[in-house]
């Protein structure tokens, strides 16, 4: 007679996985490929997301780094998180055919950092150093418009050359606490400093931290779906932590150590905004390798919005 598995709980948060910037990237590089031919060479990862990567390399993307590594001749598409100008014009200067695939969230930033300094402006920038989504809004502007500020302790140090003639403007995958600390720190200090307008952390990434906040307390551990340089899935480890639970990162679920489930009863499962929905299912029937489980979805929000493809692939979608 074989042995009685054990009981596990999960809760399943919605909304997760792809968003509709991640969703348009990825159909753009499908559709480049259709229409043109294999190759079809891409700057940057199209998301952060191996397996996402992969599978489009099957269908015949070829991933770089640099506009340098892309011979003539052959059509490159520029990533979801978004390039510094300078990229789009090599590659008209050079006369390649490019695909533009950042998130339309991402190019409003863009957008507004442009008209506020072209209005006198200084932007704070709060942001992580290094991104591709803050090298590119940076590269949006002249050397000098923008300061980033990565935390509170930034925001408390920081000196400015005219408190009257600042703006701010934020990453869009960030913690929606952790701005919102850096946000009162620089209006306590810079009173006179000016608001973009709407929130520019993206709805899909403040959504995600939310549903996580709804199923958080209510588990004893919650495994995030997403790649190590996921800015948005590192976000949501951190929110379940921050809610008194122990989250942990994971890729596939290969990477699960089943030592992590003694003692737990009611796991948490969510996806960052570049993880496909596959990804969530191959977690939860893993799992159920182990145990009997009782799977429930948590909805916080519906979420409805879709992005354009660019004119060029239109016809081909």
């Amino acid at each position: 007679m074989s042995a009685i598995r054990p009981q596990l709980d999960l809760l399943i948060a919605a909304p997760r996985g792809f968003c509709a910037g991640v969703d348009r990237a990825i159909r753009i590089v499908e559709l480049a490929i259709e229409k043109y031919g294999a190759p079809v060479y891409v700057r940057h990862e199209i998301v952060h997301n191996k397996f996402v990567v992969d599978t489009l390399k099957a269908k015949g993307a070829i991933f770089v780094e640099d506009l340098d590594q892309v011979p003539d001749g052959v059509p490159v598409v520029f990533s979801a998180h978004g390039v510094p100008k300078a990229v789009p014009a090599k590659a008209a200067e050079r006369g390649l055919s490019y695909l533009d695939a950042t998130c339309p969230l991402v190019s409003k930033v863009h957008r507004q950092a442009e008209r506020l300094v072209a209005a006198g402006r200084h932007i704070l920038f709060i942001g992580h150093a290094g991104h591709p989504e803050v090298i590119g809004t940076f590269g949006q502007v002249s050397e000098g418009s923008m300061t980033l500020v990565e935390t509170v302790a930034d925001a408390e140090a920081l000196t400015v050359p005219d408190a009257d003639n600042l703006a701010f403007l934020t990453q869009t995958t960030l913690s929606v606490d952790d701005t919102a600390a850096v946000l009162k720190v620089l209006k306590r200090r810079f009173p006179a400093m000016l608001a973009p307008g709407p929130d520019d952390i993206c709805y899909a990434t403040s959504n995600r931290q939310a549903a996580v906040k709804a199923i958080a307390q209510a588990c004893d551990l919650v495994l995030v779906i997403g790649a190590p340089n996921s800015s948005n899935s590192l976000r949501l480890v951190e929110v379940a932590v921050r809610n008194d639970t122990c989250a942990t990162l994971i890729q596939r679920a290969e990477d699960i150590d089943f030592a992590w489930f003694d003692g737990v009863r009611t796991v948490g499962i969510t996806a960052g905004a570049s993880a496909p929905e596959m990804l969530v299912r191959e977690v939860v029937d893993h799992i159920a390798t182990r145990f009997d489980v009782r799977e429930r979805e948590v909805e916080t929000v519906a979420e409805k919005v879709v992005f354009k493809l660019p004119r060029e692939l239109n016809a081909a979608a």
